[in-house]
């Protein structure tokens, strides 16, 4: 007699759409990132290569395939020189007293204050301002009758009528730097004040007890604790810095009688104010040019910021590195470890091998 074989299960239908739910749901959960990225992202990219390969023009649109001579124009004009060099000027004169002030505030926020949430949230109204309302405020407060203008003017160190910020090339980059570090320094302040709150206090009661001062324990405790952070907000400044527009766009009053091409002899050019001459301002409704200089800034910034990250970690290793005194100290301490260690395992051998001889004996 042969035995019965079970009849196969039948899967009803809520249990197929239980398993279809476990695998599809996760892809549908994250769908809306990649489907906006590849339409508002990655599409833009790839069509920018494509623009930069043709002659295009904003009203007529594609003409004929150029190849690289986009890319050959742009690097034998003058004016793409000078904006890079205006760009990595401004883009040093926010960095350092942006990455000093931030410091300094998250270091005081980080104290026991009273009303530090209302401190907190004040450090961040600059951030929430439109940067093109800042740019104007800024303008104003540099120009003729602003109030840097007429202050210099009474202390002797500028004697023409027009303010010198829109004519000296140094004088423009340090009014729009002035901008960026107000906007930005109350934002990084609060990521560093995160980075800080997270230092074990036992670190500054042990140095508190060794005898170090605030300012020791802050170069000695702090700065190295959130040393990862600082990376991470240096690459961001640098990446977000070197994309200066709306302060140059905005700093000799455009939109209210000013040119918003860079000043009248490209004082305060930026890279990316000059992409959007080429492309969209009244120059020459150059498309493929200002493609090519996007994808050439991109190529500038990547590398930089390469530099960039390389050059922080390489600084944060030397300092994280320990020194020959501290490399003998440890071995000394291990050593002492050691024989502390063995030293009763030692006495027990000890006690065990005279048991034996005296067993033996008897």
């Amino acid at each position: 007699m042969t035995p019965l074989t079970p009849a196969p299960r039948r899967v009803g239908f809520s249990r197929k759409l239980s398993r279809w739910d476990i695998k599809v749901s996760p892809y549908l959960y994250i769908s809306p990132f990649f489907l906006s990225f590849a339409v508002f992202g990655f599409f833009p990219i790839i069509f920018n290569i494509w623009v930069a390969l043709h002659e295009w023009d904003r009203r007529l649109g594609q003409g004929e395939f150029v190849g690289l001579d986009n890319f050959a124009w742009v690097l034998n004009q003058p004016a793409f020189w000078t904006s890079l060099q205006n760009t990595f000027s401004i883009f040093v004169l926010a960095l350092v007293p942006q990455l000093i002030l931030s410091l300094l505030i998250a270091a005081i926020l980080d104290q026991n204050l009273r009303t530090k949430t209302f401190w907190r949230m004040s450090i961040l109204i600059p951030f929430v301002v439109m940067p093109v309302a800042s740019a104007m405020i800024f303008s104003q407060v540099f120009g003729q009758f602003g109030l840097v203008t007429p202050l210099l003017h009474d202390l002797g160190w500028f004697t023409d009528v027009d303010s010198p910020f829109f004519h000296n090339r140094f004088l423009s980059h340090v009014a729009i730097a002035t901008m960026i570090v107000f906007r930005w320094t109350g934002y990084n302040a609060l990521i560093f004040l995160a980075a800080m709150q997270a230092v074990p206090r036992d670190l500054y009661e042990a140095a508190t007890i060794d005898g170090a001062g605030r300012a020791r324990q802050f170069f000695s405790v702090t700065i190295p604790s959130i040393r990862p952070t600082m990376i991470f907000v240096i690459l961001t400044m640098t990446i977000g810095g070197l994309q200066v527009f709306d302060e140059a766009r905005v700093f000799d009053g455009s939109g209210s009688g000013g040119t918003g091409q860079g000043g009248s002899d490209d004082q305060w050019l930026t890279t990316v104010l000059y992409l959007f001459n080429l492309g969209f301002g009244d120059w020459q409704d150059r498309m493929g040019q200002a493609a090519a200089v996007a994808w050439l800034f991109a190529l500038v910034i990547i590398v930089f910021t390469l530099l960039n990250f390389f050059l922080t970690r390489a600084i944060a290793d030397s300092g994280s590195k320990p020194t020959r005194a501290s490399r003998a100290a440890a071995k000394q301490l291990a050593a002492q470890v050691r024989a502390g260690a063995d030293a009763p395992a030692a006495r027990a051998a000890r006690a065990e091998r005279s048991t034996l001889t005296e067993g033996s004996q008897r």
